[in-house]
């Protein structure tokens, strides 16, 4: 019998990590392919239902939010209970099911209401992955994981508004959910072949109402967590308004007509290269600080920015827009990956409900903060700017607030 050799055991193991990290990637991708896939499909949308008004279309992005607070809930605890890869299975089916709830919707009603199903569905993915990170790793190494899974998780939705548009050339805006229903199926049972279960059964935790209660409450009082979950949140609502309109401002405003995939493509670059430069630089500056130098960059840069979009009665030139948002996302492609793993940082055990409890904050936050940016816009940059500049401000105060206890914590130990 043949003993495998260092170099080969070792190039084995690279590549079995590498292969772990694509796939949580494309699992946790698969939140940002549902919202960013059918931003190019929106006016299709608009003009099969068109007697929906246009604030309704805009409802499809947000109403997908609101289902994963819901299902972020449940597959934390479930996930804590049963193994993450189960609990990721169910959240699989209960997407694939809102997803042909959409495909044969007769109406827009019918439509949102799908999008909430996948919405609760997507979550038993985001919450399963985010939870075997934990299981595998743990601080600054874990800040950097979620960098590298958060750049695959940028560059599958910032090729997204393209494919969205060239299925709904070829077929109709209904092809962009057969190509979710499709892609979620391949990928599941490339996982369900590939990826062990990373939470062993003498680790779990029966469902037991009292302790998660408990749990719970143990976590929605840690100051630091919910700290680093409501910025998260935050961040998340800033990047989902844009989302929600991106499609119309680069339409109404700049009137990129097919071209708007590129322009959306460049933009959602600024997050790639913010995940590249995090995952080189946590492991030496430290999660918090790297968090804390983007948010304040952020600040002064989106002040600048809101400042002259008044002064310009709210439009800017392609050009200094796409300039500006770009350093305002690079920001905020920092930000996000580590706010989760500060958020983590103390879990341990109960890293299930913790992620579920962070995650269904942070959709709660992001979900409000789009709603009331959605419901602003007035075809002006104002109310998009406007956005960005107060998350990145309420960010920065919760940021700081969370060190402060920290440092108190460790000068008290």
């Amino acid at each position: 019998m043949t003993t495998p050799s260092p170099v080969s055991a070792a190039g084995n193991s690279r590549l079995r990590k590498i292969e772990t990290i694509v796939l949580l990637a494309l699992m946790t991708s698969l939140t940002g392919l549902s919202i960013d896939i059918m931003l190019a499909a929106m006016p299709d949308i608009g003009a099969a239902f068109s007697g929906s008004k246009a604030a309704d279309i805009h409802l499809i992005v947000p109403i997908l939010i609101v289902g994963m607070v819901f299902g972020e809930l449940v597959f934390g605890p479930l996930s804590d209970a049963i193994g993450r890869k189960n609990a990721l299975f169910i959240g699989i089916a209960i997407y694939c099911a809102g997803t042909i709830v959409v495909l044969v919707a007769p109406s827009l009603e019918i439509v949102l209401l799908g999008r909430l199903i996948q919405g609760i569905g997507v979550s038993g993915p985001k919450i399963a992955t985010r939870a075997m990170i934990r299981d595998l790793y743990v601080g600054d190494a874990m800040a950097r994981i979620m960098s590298f899974i958060l750049l695959m998780f940028i560059l599958v939705p910032m090729l997204a508004p393209a494919l969205g548009q060239m299925i709904t050339h070829l077929t109709s805006w209904r092809g962009t959910f057969a190509f979710l229903l499709i892609f979620s199926v391949a990928i599941t049972i490339w996982f369900a072949i590939r990826r062990a279960e990373t939470l062993a059964p003498e680790k779990r935790i029966p469902i037991a109402p009292r302790t998660l209660f408990h749990n719970a409450v143990a976590i929605i009082t840690d100051f630091q967590v919910m700290a680093y979950a409501i910025s998260g949140g935050l961040v998340f609502g800033a990047l989902l308004t844009y989302a929600s309109l991106a499609q119309s401002v680069f339409q109404d405003i700049y009137n990129t007509g097919t071209l708007f995939p590129l322009y959306f493509a460049i933009m959602s670059l600024s997050l790639g290269l913010a995940s590249i430069l995090n995952s080189q630089l946590v492991m030496r500056i430290g999660a918090y600080r790297m968090t804390a130098i983007a948010a304040l960059l952020l600040i002064s840069v989106s002040t600048i920015t809101f400042i002259v979009i008044l002064l310009t009665n709210g439009t800017l030139p392609l050009p200094i827009f796409m300039g500006l948002y770009f350093i305002c996302f690079f920001c905020f492609g920092v930000m996000f990956g580590n706010l989760g793993a500060l958020a983590m940082v103390h879990l341990g055990h109960i890293a299930g409900i913790g992620s579920s409890v962070i995650a269904s904050v942070s959709s709660l936050v992001g979900a409000l903060v789009s709603m009331i940016g959605v419901a602003f816009y007035d075809q002006t940059l104002i109310p998009l700017t406007a956005v960005i500049n107060v998350t990145g401000l309420l960010s920065f105060l919760l940021i700081m607030a969370a060190g402060r206890v920290a440092t108190r914590q460790s000068q008290a130990v």
